[in-house]
């Protein structure tokens, strides 16, 4: 029988997770003896739309994880100097299966708000090394903070209604759906329903049953029944695979059937139709029976629109399941029926290099929304009781700051770790406390306005200095 292939990589195998275009680049680099130090920064330029005002970085830790474990193993050198049919060199291959990175990594720790234009994350090093980590950088960081920010907003649209990861199977591939899975945790989901990521994270999991559960069965009675035969401490039923508001009666039926044995009926599930309506309903047969204690989740395509019109129109529901538009962060307004694509557009663009001891300003011009800030940067934070008051970006070296914090801290130097990784849950309470930090104004689901992030002068002449001297 032929081999199957999953097709999917383990970590011996990212080291090609690279666009051919940095190999390319460093091969030629490696020709002709440009490896000089550079700084290479990531940003975004915009937040993409009905994603409001702010973004929660995210993905940090597997960025670094790839950087400082990247090396091209033999089998991988062989295989691009066959296939590249000599384009690639021995001697630039025989780089990269020696590979160690040496240079510095300066970054906002994960769960930090960040607003447009904002470095997030800066690379020092030699020219080949710091253009080889762009995809995977890319990849992690865009996806990973664009699931953090949109579990924020679900959490704000709750107003402290917990909310469980239900998007496993909507996300786009196994590897994705794990790191939604731990992003959607620091943006403030309770758990996932997904149990490898609870197994690789340690973060919780949950979940109730299938409606396969209840059609296999003679009677929805019967497959209520069963379960809390198995599971009589953590009884919730999906009470909607016929008629909501007759499983919302035998599940009542059961839950009088546990209390017989000792036990009590946890939770209903509500999976589509009018939530807000059922879940009224629902909610007075419960009480109605002597259930007042038991959970309503309610799931179905939800997101932070929704669940925002279900807590301002005060829904009895005591949990959310939110999958597809959490997993793929969803740039889609469901109650507009407005959006575009779901990605953020976050970029990796050189800043400066050094030549004989000196910090050379670099800049892409080619359009008035595309033109980068020169220079290596820090971004400079000024709050007050809590609330962010103002940003600045400038260069590390800038005086006048006192009063402020630095966003981006040290992570590598000279290729040693040297931060402290913090434990998911306390990256998870860190992004808490920093999207409570943002003025209400910006809070609102509803884009209203941007943060006005302000750039040292320092920094703008610079830049438009060196436009001018381009003709443009």
């Amino acid at each position: 029988m032929e081999k199957l292939n999953s097709l999917l990589m383990d970590d011996s195998e990212t080291s090609l997770f690279l666009d051919y275009y940095e190999l390319t680049s460093g091969q030629s680099n490696f020709d002709h003896c440009r490896n000089n130090r550079i700084t290479e920064t990531y940003y975004f330029r915009s937040i993409p739309e009905n994603m409001g005002s702010y973004m929660v970085a995210a993905g940090l830790e597997q960025v670094i994880q790839f950087i400082t474990n990247f090396r091209l193993s033999k089998d991988d050198a062989e295989w691009l100097r066959k296939s590249s049919k000599g384009a690639l060199s021995d001697g630039f291959l025989d780089y990269l299966q020696n590979f160690r990175f040496d240079g510095d990594i300066k970054a906002v720790p994960e769960g930090t708000v960040v607003f447009p234009n904002e470095p997030m994350l800066t690379i020092t090093g030699k020219s080949i090394d710091v253009q080889l980590f762009e995809t995977y950088l890319l990849s992690v960081m865009n996806f990973q903070t664009m699931v953090a920010t949109k579990a924020s907003r679900i959490a704000y649209a709750a107003n402290g209604v917990p909310f469980l990861d239900f998007g496993a199977r909507r996300a786009h591939g196994r590897d994705a759906a794990v790191l939604s899975s731990r992003a959607s945790y620091i943006g403030g989901a309770s758990a996932t329903a997904l149990v490898s990521a609870a197994r690789k994270l340690g973060i919780p999991y949950s979940g109730t049953m299938p409606h396969k559960f209840v059609q296999e069965r003679s009677s929805e009675l019967v497959a209520f029944r069963e379960y809390a035969d198995s599971f009589p401490n953590d009884a919730t039923f999906l009470i909607d695979t016929y008629d909501t508001i007759n499983g919302a009666y035998n599940a009542c039926a059961i839950g009088k059937e546990l209390r017989e044995k000792g036990f009590d009926l946890k939770g209903v599930r509500i999976d589509g139709g009018d939530i807000l309506k059922q879940s009224g309903e629902v909610r007075k047969i419960l009480d109605n029976n002597g259930f007042r204690n038991t959970k309503i989740i309610a799931s179905s395509d939800l997101d932070e629109y929704q669940i925002d019109y279900l807590t301002r129109n005060n829904a009895p529901i005591d949990m959310y399941g939110v999958g597809t538009r959490l997993d793929t962060a969803a740039n889609y307004n469901s109650m507009s029926k407005k959006g575009g694509v779901s990605a953020l557009g976050g970029v990796y663009k050189l800043v400066e290099t050094e030549e004989n001891g000196k910090h050379i300003p670099k800049i892409k011009i080619s359009s008035s929304e595309k033109t980068t800030l020169p220079f290596d940067k820090q971004v400079y934070r000024k709050t007050k009781n809590g609330i962010i008051l103002e940003d600045i970006i400038d260069r590390p070296s800038s005086a006048g700051y006192e009063g402020y914090d630095k966003l981006l801290i040290p992570i590598l130097k000279e290729g040693k770790i040297i931060y402290a990784f913090p434990s998911l849950e306390d990256i998870r309470s860190y992004a808490v406390a920093q999207t409570s930090s943002i003025p209400q104004e910006y809070r609102q689901l509803e884009f209203t306005k941007q943060f006005p992030v302000k750039v040292g002068e320092d920094l703008l002449n610079v830049r438009d200095d060196i436009i001018r001297k381009n003709g443009r």
